[in-house]
């Protein structure tokens, strides 16, 4: 078995080091400004990467995260569990009881706004693809599908965060936004797993129609069967293995082989752990406790890698493309608004709670940028694309608490 030398050993080891440790001092100063911690860590990759530590001293760059070698493997690997366990703790979120309760409501606020945002991304993307440089003919329809999807997509740890601070979480709103976000996850993972079939990097055996109905068959199966089983396991599990130590281990091995079980059919790995975490997440002998356990070992240890590593491999200022960055922060700010707006109007709410959903749900966040990164990987989408994607994610989760609080002001507070 090959294995890692003297160097690459110590080469490795620092390399966590400073990611850990840059990553953790940049999200407290994220932190200071009330901004969420993945503002900080990206902005720690970025000083890590050739945008500043590369353009300024190349040779420390160089030695510090070489591009090849056994090390640069092993960083990939941890950085490719650490997206996986990103979306396990997302599937942990997605509360179904709650989807349930807001109803029709939550229907027609994800709906609008996700078909809204959805097919402006798609049409502008369609009809003109020079605005976003893009030349491949051949991958258009995906790359139109894509910046649509991203369009569509609503940060639900971000904006949970976001209606927190403003104390409007359990309002009758707040759970509106959550339960409509939920929803738009579910929906956008399943779209994108469409996207991965037709780019044809990770299915070699299946068509798309099988991978669709597979995919869906997975969905549902996880969501009842594997659900009952899970409820019917936790509380053995609880009893007669050593507590948290049982409940981890077996929480992330029953996660890791959704994420296998997925990538196998040809989809992305993700998406088999977000399934798994909503299954887990929705029962009931899944304490709050335990979940706060795994979110602290994954958000401050695995989550930071993968945003750190989102600046190592891109010069930030080289790719800085302030059209295509314009172009998507009006998408964002008009379609999604608009959508989300109109859709909470149909569900009933008043004209300023409406407009306040449309702002909260216009929060991009951690799920664009996992699926940014995956179609860079990919080649799907270029380097300027990226960067504008991650720009318009930042804006949107600064503006979004302040243009809530704006429209609240004029909501009655018995809501």
């Amino acid at each position: 078995m090959d294995k890692l030398n003297h160097s690459e050993v110590i080469n490795l080891l620092i390399q966590l080091c400073v990611m850990l440790s840059l990553g953790r001092l940049m999200a407290e100063l994220a932190r200071k400004f009330k901004q969420p911690a993945v503002v900080g860590e990206i902005l720690a990759g970025i000083i890590l990467g050739p945008t500043i530590l590369g353009n300024f001293t190349p040779e420390a760059f160089e030695m510090l995260f070489p591009t090849s070698g056994a090390s640069a493997v092993v960083l990939d690997g941890f950085i490719q569990i650490a997206v996986v366990l990103l979306l396990f703790i997302a599937g942990l979120e997605v509360d179904l009881h709650i989807v349930w309760q807001q109803g029709k409501q939550a229907l027609y606020v994800s709906l609008v706004s996700l078909i809204v945002p959805f097919v402006a991304g798609f049409i502008v993307t369609w009809f003109f693809p020079e605005i976003f440089d893009y030349t491949d003919q051949s991958k258009q329809l995906v790359f139109a599908m894509f910046i649509g999807t991203v369009m569509a997509i609503t940060a639900l740890p971000v904006v949970a965060r976001v209606l927190m601070d403003l104390e409007v979480f359990k309002t009758r709103m707040g759970m509106l936004i959550i339960a409509s976000a939920m929803i738009i996850d579910l929906v956008g993972w399943i779209i994108f797993t469409i996207i991965l079939n037709m780019m044809g990097s990770n299915s070699e055996s299946l068509s798309l129609s099988k991978t669709i109905w597979i995919s869906i068959g997975f969905t549902v199966l996880m969501l009842t069967v594997g659900k009952g089983l899970i409820n019917k396991a936790l509380p053995w599990i609880n009893k007669r293995l050593a507590w948290p130590g049982g409940l981890l281990s077996l929480s992330l091995a029953i996660c890791f082989l959704g994420a296998a079980f997925t990538e196998y059919i040809g989809i992305h790995s993700i998406f088999g752990a977000f399934i798994i975490g909503v299954a887990l997440g929705d029962s009931k002998h899944l304490s709050e406790r335990a979940k706060e356990i795994i979110h602290q070992f994954i958000n401050n240890i695995f989550a930071p890698l993968f945003f750190i590593s989102i600046g190592l491999g891109i010069d930030f200022i080289s790719a800085f493309n302030l059209q295509i960055i314009l172009v998507l922060l009006v998408l964002a700010f008009i379609f999604k608004v608009l959508g989300a707006t109109v859709g909470a109007r149909m569900g009933g709410l008043s004209k300023y709670e409406s407009m306040a959903v449309g702002f909260g749900m216009n929060t991009h966040g951690t799920l664009e940028v996992i699926l940014g990164a995956i179609a860079l990987n990919e080649g799907l989408i270029t380097d300027e694309i990226f960067v504008a994607i991650l720009v318009m994610v930042v804006v949107t989760i600064i503006a979004s608490a302040p243009l809530m609080k704006y429209c609240l002001k004029f909501v009655p507070t018995k809501n």
